[in-house]
């Protein structure tokens, strides 16, 4: 399971300097402060920490830990700092308090912000929250917004109702992504979708 801990621990390790401090900084704000804070962390993090490859791999280690069903080798430095916040948010806060903040991040993100939360999503408390915002999200044109959903994230096969997943099958088959990219796909095979 991706946890607060092993995504800081990842992210620090592979961060040195002024974006290190930068993170720990962020955490400390998003855990301590408002809605505000996190929008801001959440924000920030493609300034300082930008595209570059993330991994939970650690170095010497093998294998990665267990990451939820999640397909994270696609992942950003930015995707896995975003998910922190969101998971550190939660620490001291109410469940209702802490959603309202999460969907805040998504509606107010920017393309690669909303992303980075469809990525996570499956890994937050209570995920189920957010289904009607995921399934909406996969109505759109915006490839790797839609890929973001579809493609190395359990949360289609484990929330969605038959007919939305089904629907991801075809709007993914429609755009030419690979079928074996979707998780869960054997299990939530259904006669309709055949």
């Amino acid at each position: 399971m991706i946890t607060r801990q092993v995504l800081q621990h990842s992210l620090e390790t592979r961060l040195s300097g002024e974006a290190e401090r930068w993170l720990h900084d962020a955490v400390r704000d998003v855990e301590a402060g408002d809605q505000r804070a996190l929008l801001q962390a959440y924000t920030d993090a493609s300034r300082t920490l930008g595209r570059l490859p993330f991994t939970l791999r650690e170095p010497g280690s093998f294998p990665p830990p267990e990451a939820a069903g999640l397909s994270i080798d696609t992942w950003t430095l930015e995707d896995a700092a975003r998910l922190l916040f969101l998971l550190s948010h939660a620490t001291a806060r109410t469940p209702d308090a802490h959603a309202d903040a999460v969907v805040a991040c998504y509606e107010r993100g920017n393309a690669r912000e909303q992303q980075s939360w469809l990525k996570g999503v499956a890994v937050l408390p209570t995920p189920e929250r957010y289904l009607s915002i995921v399934i909406d999200a996969c109505r759109t044109n915006i490839l790797p917004q839609f890929e973001a959903v579809a493609c190395g994230n359990p949360y289609p096969s484990l929330y969605f109702p038959e007919r939305n997943f089904n629907q991801v099958v075809l709007k993914a088959l429609f755009n030419g992504v690979r079928l074996e990219r979707i998780v869960g796909l054997f299990a939530r095979a259904n006669a309709e979708l055949a």
